[in-house]
């Protein structure tokens, strides 16, 4: 999980690099609402998890 995690960081890395050398907007919502939108969709994925497991 740890590498997944920097391999992500370090591909968004590059991509803003590369954004900004080619004087494009980067391709990410503002912090706050880019963080919450993604916790969002985590916390979600795991209630969805939880459910199945009583399901099941």
């Amino acid at each position: 999980m740890v590498k997944e995690a920097i391999l992500a960081l370090v591909a968004g890395i590059f991509i803003g690099v590369v954004f900004k050398l080619i004087k494009l907007p980067l391709p990410a919502p503002p912090v706050l609402a880019g963080v919450l939108g993604v916790a969002g969709v985590y916390i979600g994925g795991k209630i969805i998890e939880m459910l199945f497991m009583k399901v099941q």
